[in-house]
């Protein structure tokens, strides 16, 4: 396995060679195999482990053994500890999900903090198989069908092309102890009862069957891959994006989404990332009135005349909060990113970029959202307005009015609909002797 392993990382995964490699170690035959492995072939190698204080002493044992194997190997190892059950009630998750989140925020630490270039886990064939067949139980998408990838961003998987006998052989050729989880064996966890149920009949059928899945895996990935091509190539001609205070908002042309051949499956490929749920919603929200809004965890989903828009939902208090800006204050970034300079004469102006005569400000100017009442003298237009009628003639959308803020004057007079329109009542005379350049900095 050593000379297969060492094969498989020349012709596939090159870049490992010379970096500084992470091993996510639990203590079980996978990692530690994987560990020993790396050892031999004399990688840059160092341990993490998780003590997740859900085995009681047994947990600690694993650690132990973790740090006595790091002493033998001569290898680095970082351990840390978390309060799981804890943090998963708390975050209202799963106790498998909660720890996997805890696991890899501290992966992201050490890598930060010590310049790692990878991190290594030892999911291998089986694991691949028994994935998808719990994501085929559950229904999903072709995305889920494709198995483990084995480069995902700096996580890498060494061990994937190779099953859990060859590692189980390895360890037992060469000596290696190992830390044995009791709980592998409680059928009562979905995947322990596909592993020792559900895939020893399937191999009972077809021996060859790890070679057999290797090779539709491949193929569904192939597969995967045109479809997202073919949606980047939708997404060019469907979707608009664009930035309002910095928060994006993605439009979708319905009458282009509904020229397709199967709109409901572009829409859910363009929309999968963002937690939606009930599909059919989804789909019926084209041919929906104006105003209906579909939500989901992150998201609202907003028909809006001739397009879907896209918003992520915002759960800060700004609605409520009025944020300050002080005299001589040349750069804000929250809630919104602005640039504040005195400037001799006037340049280019645009919606991002007003001039206003200074002398006409009282300190501290306020930043909030509109309420209902609010009226200002738009720049360019006779007379006031109010800003609800304002916004209906400029056909903003709710989301778009959600995420609008003005700028006021101490006394709360309205100098900038921030991104639109400014009030003309603080527009510089010709001959302003105090002028200031205000900028909305958009983010790419």
């Amino acid at each position: 396995m050593l000379h297969k392993l060492s094969n498989h990382i020349n012709k596939n995964l090159p870049f490992l060679k010379d970096k500084k490699l992470l091993i996510a170690i639990s203590g079980g035959i996978d990692s530690v195999v994987l560990t020993h492995l790396l050892s031999a072939l004399k990688f840059n190698i160092s341990l993490a482990h998780c003590n997740f204080n859900l085995r009681g002493i047994e947990s600690d044992k694993d650690e132990d053994f973790i740090i006595s194997l790091g002493e033998k190997l001569n290898v680095k190892t970082f351990t840390t500890h978390f309060k799981t059950e804890e943090f998963a009630k708390k975050n209202k998750q799963s106790t498998q999900i909660a720890a996997r989140n805890l696991r890899y925020n501290w992966f992201n630490e050490l890598i930060h903090k010590y310049e790692f270039d990878f991190v290594l886990t030892a999911h291998h064939a089986d694991d691949n198989l028994e994935t998808f067949l719990i994501n085929l139980t559950r229904g999903t998408g072709l995305e889920g069908l494709t198995g483990i990838p084995e480069i995902n961003g700096n996580i890498v998987r060494p061990l994937l092309k190779f099953s859990r006998q060859e590692i189980i052989d390895f360890a037992k050729e060469n000596n290696i102890d190992w830390r044995e989880d009791k709980s592998n064996a409680f059928t009562k966890y979905t995947r322990n009862k596909i592993r020792h149920q559900v895939v020893p009949i399937l191999k009972e059928i077809n021996p060859s069957l790890l070679d057999t899945f290797a090779n539709t895996t491949e193929h569904l990935q192939e597969n995967q891959q045109i479809i997202e091509d073919r949606i980047n190539e939708v997404s060019l001609k469907v979707l608009q994006k664009n930035f309002k205070t910095e928060k994006e908002i993605i439009k979708i042309e319905i009458k282009k989404i509904k020229s397709l051949s199967n709109s409901k499956a572009y829409l859910y490929q363009l929309l999968k990332d963002y937690n939606f749920t009930e599909w059919n919603d989804v789909y019926n929200l084209l041919s929906a009135q104006s105003g209906k809004q579909i939500f989901s965890k992150t998201h609202i989903l907003l028909k809006d005349r001739d397009f879907l828009i896209l918003t992520k939902i915002d759960f800060s208090t700004a609605l409520e909060t009025i944020f300050q800006i002080e005299e001589n204050t040349s750069e804000i970034k929250q809630p919104i990113h602005l640039n504040i300079e005195n400037v001799i004469e006037k340049s280019t102006e645009n919606k991002q970029t007003i001039f206003v005569d200074k002398e006409e400000l009282v300190f501290p100017l306020k930043l909030r959202k509109w309420q209902n009442g609010d009226f200002f003298y738009p720049k360019g237009i006779n007379g006031k307005k109010k800003l609800s009628k304002y916004f209906k003639d400029e056909k903003l959308s709710l989301i778009e009015k959600q995420n609008t803020w003005l700028l006021c004057n101490n006394n709360n007079s309205i100098i900038w609909v921030i991104g639109y329109r400014q009030d003309k009542r603080f527009v510089p005379k010709k001959k302003c002797n105090s002028l200031l350049k205000l900028s909305l900095i958009i983010r790419d």
